[in-house]
């Protein structure tokens, strides 16, 4: 089998995808911008070939370098990144090479576009918060009446994390919004009020899930970029019976076929009309890929499995070979940032949690507004509830953040 890796070396985890194919005898092809000498070594070990672009922003060069491989190693069975800026490349390249394997150009669309998921999730009988493309301030006003006012959600059609989202709490804002926003098309939203949860899957090519997991992150990471505050955030042990059967029923609608994805949720905290009561889960949006920084890993701990393994099975055999450990628990990431002053030095914590901590790293500068400068993932056995609309706290994640 031939495997095409596009970006195989950012994030540096995903040289773990690599890794798991060469295992399974898969000829492994990477294709990126980095120099060969400055790939690490587990992911050099892990290749069978890289072949260097200068841009893979560059689709010609790119072409070029999976016609080269075609050439040399015969027919390409697979072409991924896993990653949500080249999905549309990835595309591009599977229709371009008759890859059928994964999503083609003719495809994407609403895997892409925000304002394409809504009518998906709405035929598939998923809750979702009202949603309209906007264009001007008198279109803007029109939906805020429609949905009863502030506060609302700007974000742009296409993108991921918290890129250049608002929240419009009033005119002033609305006005500010249309003066600064960036040239691009966006998407108004009713706000919800709930923790963020993601149904996270690995998916054969029948759609039916090989594996699932389910992470609870903050209420909004716009918050986190634009306040500069520190994330913090947990995978469960387990994922409720009524997130499953949501997720499931997103993987049908959206054509979700081998491949390993993260699906947003509101879990809500407040009761809205239309669209639920406290704890409902409501559709947020689709990530077609794995879930962002270290979240993998943290699946890993929490079910003490190999996802990368699975996922790697998924691509060789379509099954799960894999099996459930039956050993679950509570994940834990908290981040610091340099920027801020803490009441406890990072030897504090390490020399207190050291036996729980799994992993500690700097974070790439590139994740720094998000993620945090400094991480520290923790593994926890139990998990005490708090606060109303099933907030969550967790003592070790309260102390290390």
């Amino acid at each position: 089998m031939n495997f095409i890796f596009i970006s195989p070396h950012f994030p540096h985890t995903y040289r773990q995808f690599c890794d798991r194919l060469r295992r399974g005898n898969v000829n492994v092809l990477g294709i990126g911008d980095a120099p060969y000498v400055e790939l690490e070594p587990p992911l050099r070990d892990a290749l069978t070939e890289y072949y260097r672009v200068d841009s893979l922003e560059d689709y010609d060069q790119v072409y070029r370098a999976v016609s080269f491989f075609g050439f040399k190693y015969g027919k390409i069975d697979w072409l991924e990144s896993n990653n949500e800026y080249w999905l549309e490349q990835d595309a591009r390249l599977r229709t371009d090479f008759h890859i059928t394997t994964g999503v083609n150009e003719d495809e994407i669309g609403s895997w892409k576009h925000k304002s394409s998921m809504k009518p998906v999730y709405c035929g598939a009988g998923i809750p979702t918060a009202r949603s309209e493309r906007v264009t001007d301030l008198k279109a803007a006003r029109e939906f805020l009446r429609a949905i009863g006012g502030y506060p609302a959600i700007a974000k742009p059609d296409v993108g991921v994390g918290a890129a250049n989202t608002w929240k419009l709490e009033s005119d002033a804002d609305l006005e500010a919004f249309f003066t600064d926003k960036p040239d691009v098309p966006y998407v108004m939203e009713e706000f919800v009020e709930g923790d963020i949860c993601s149904y996270d899957a690995i998916t054969d090519s029948n759609r039916e899930p090989l594996f699932e997991s389910m992470t609870v992150w903050p209420p909004s990471i716009a918050d986190i970029v634009n306040k500069d505050l520190d994330l913090s955030y947990y995978t469960a042990a387990a994922v409720p019976e009524p997130l499953k059967r949501l997720g499931r029923a997103a993987l049908r609608a959206f054509y979700v076929r081998s491949r390993f994805v993260h699906l947003e949720f509101f879990r809500m905290t407040k009761a809205r009309a239309g669209l639920g009561k406290i704890g409902d889960f409501v559709g947020l949006e689709v990530n077609m890929r794995p879930a962002g920084g270290y979240t993998p890993d943290m699946m890993n701990f929490a079910h003490s499995t190999d996802v990368y393994q699975i996922w790697a099975d998924m691509v060789t055999s379509d099954k799960r070979l894999l099996p459930d450990s039956g050993d679950h628990h509570w994940c834990v990431y908290a981040s610091r940032k340099d920027n801020h002053r803490y009441r406890h030095t990072h030897e504090e914590i390490l020399a207190r949690y050291g036996d729980r901590i799994v992993m500690c790293e700097r974070m790439p500068e590139l994740m720094w507004a998000t993620m945090g400068c400094q991480m520290y993932t923790a593994g926890a056995s139990t998990w005490r509830m708090t606060g109303a609309g099933g907030k969550s706290s967790c003592r070790i994640l309260r102390s290390i953040s």
